[in-house]
């Protein structure tokens, strides 16, 4: 049992407010997953960089000068902005693989969380409320995000097995259930090059649907084959640079809930999880339906909402 909240904005007068009611979703999700949180926020781009998200257990001694070293092995400047346990190194946009292999040999103990132009990753073991805390999440802003609170079943209570995991450029997976097949297919991605990094049956929701964009499918598309492709029992919100889906396998024994405003599309695993969200009592609230992508992108004007059965 897991708690999964995500929140689409399509006004985006509200983007200082996002990590303050992504928060207060994810606190109320406690009592589904107490043993670690994370969150994923959509921010502030800069021209020709990409961000990559780390994570230290010795953040007082992996940190320092951690972007100057990285700059000279990249050959450029290199920004750096702590948060407690992570930090957001900003590189030259294409150089990712170069500074991932830069990082592997210049700090062994970092972990990256995520990358992309956009996405942010923070996510720790601990009690949502202190793992929230302790990152400021409440202050962070941006387009939309989603968070996971985790009760441990398929693998130990680390901050590399709490979610959400991201696996390509600015595209990242929260889950609620569990893939049966993920050892098998953990293989098969590895061998196509899809970089996986534990032994999390998420991480392996996440990179199938890498694997298939990175083949061309459209994130609805890989929501859509993710359906037959994964067995087991799973309530997946993925995000990316642009977008927001949601898909429940064919059975849909996880619970979920979904509203929509004028003003966002918001996700839980529970409703309770929605209900202090700002016209929440006029909102469109549904449960999603199984073997249903659902899917918003801020690509096209007005907001798109594509589902298909």
């Amino acid at each position: 049992m897991c708690g999964i909240v995500g929140l689409f904005l399509k006004d985006q007068s509200l983007a200082p407010q996002l990590g303050n009611m992504l928060t207060d979703m994810l606190i109320t999700m406690t009592d589904r997953g107490p043993d670690s949180a994370g969150i994923a926020i959509y921010g502030a781009e800069r021209d020709g960089k990409t961000k990559i998200t780390v994570q230290s257990p010795t953040p007082e001694t992996d940190f320092v000068g951690l972007a100057d070293e990285l700059g000279k092995s990249l050959g450029a400047m290199v920004g750096q902005t702590d948060n407690d346990t992570h930090t957001v190194l900003e590189v030259p946009a294409g150089q990712f693989e170069a500074a991932r292999t830069a990082l592997a040999e210049i700090r062994p103990s970092v972990r990256i969380m995520s990358r992309g132009d956009s996405l942010e990753i923070y996510k720790e073991v601990g009690l949502p409320k202190d793992v929230a805390d302790r990152f400021n999440l409440s202050g962070m802003s941006g387009t939309h995000g989603i968070g996971h609170t985790r009760m441990a079943t398929e693998s130990a209570v680390t901050t590399m097995g709490a979610h959400p995991f991201n696996t390509g450029s600015d595209q990242c997976l929260v889950h609620n259930g569990s893939l049966s097949n993920h050892n098998s297919l953990r293989r098969k991605l590895r061998r196509e090059g899809v970089v996986i990094q534990t032994e999390n049956d998420t991480e392996v929701g996440a990179a199938y649907l890498t694997w298939k964009m990175m083949n061309g499918a459209t994130l609805g598309e890989a929501l859509e084959t993710s359906i037959d492709d994964l067995d087991g029992f799973f309530t997946f919100v993925v995000g990316t640079k642009d977008g927001f889906g949601v898909v429940r396998d064919p059975i849909a024994c996880k619970p979920a809930v979904m509203a929509e405003t004028d003003q966002y599309v918001a996700f839980g695993s529970e409703y309770r999880a929605l209900v202090n969200l700002p016209g929440i009592e006029d909102a469109r609230v549904w449960e999603p339906e199984p073997s249903t992508v659902y899917f918003w992108s801020h690509t096209n004007s007005p907001t798109t909402h594509e589902k298909a059965a």
